[in-house]
């Protein structure tokens, strides 16, 4: 899977800083009682709402590999459309291009 261009420079560029951030992730990941599948259908729709479109292609394609559809991904980013706003539509020509393997 790819990564942003920003990620992979805080990776780079930063790597304890990135180890601790990490770390923290892994540890909130483990806390999490959703499956792996509805964790990154619900973490599609907290990057749309919030406009962080970089991350979609990388979570988009995590969520596919755990038997995520394409209506699933849509619906995901879709999902704040009443607390947000259209703001999120941004987010989906990003996350199917990632689904249909061109992003």
């Amino acid at each position: 899977m790819t990564i942003s261009k920003a990620f992979k420079a805080f990776l780079d560029e930063a790597p304890e800083h990135a180890k601790a951030w990490m770390g923290a992730v892994h540890a909130l990941d483990g806390a999490s009682a959703l499956d792996r599948k509805t964790e990154e259908l619900a973490y599609l729709a907290v990057l749309a709402a919030a406009r962080l479109t970089s991350g979609i292609p990388f979570h988009v394609k995590a969520a596919k590999a755990e038997g995520a559809s394409r209506e699933e991904v849509i619906s995901a980013v879709l999902v704040g459309l009443p607390a947000v706003g259209n703001t999120v539509i941004e987010a989906l020509p990003v996350a199917l291009a990632a689904y249909d393997g061109e992003g």
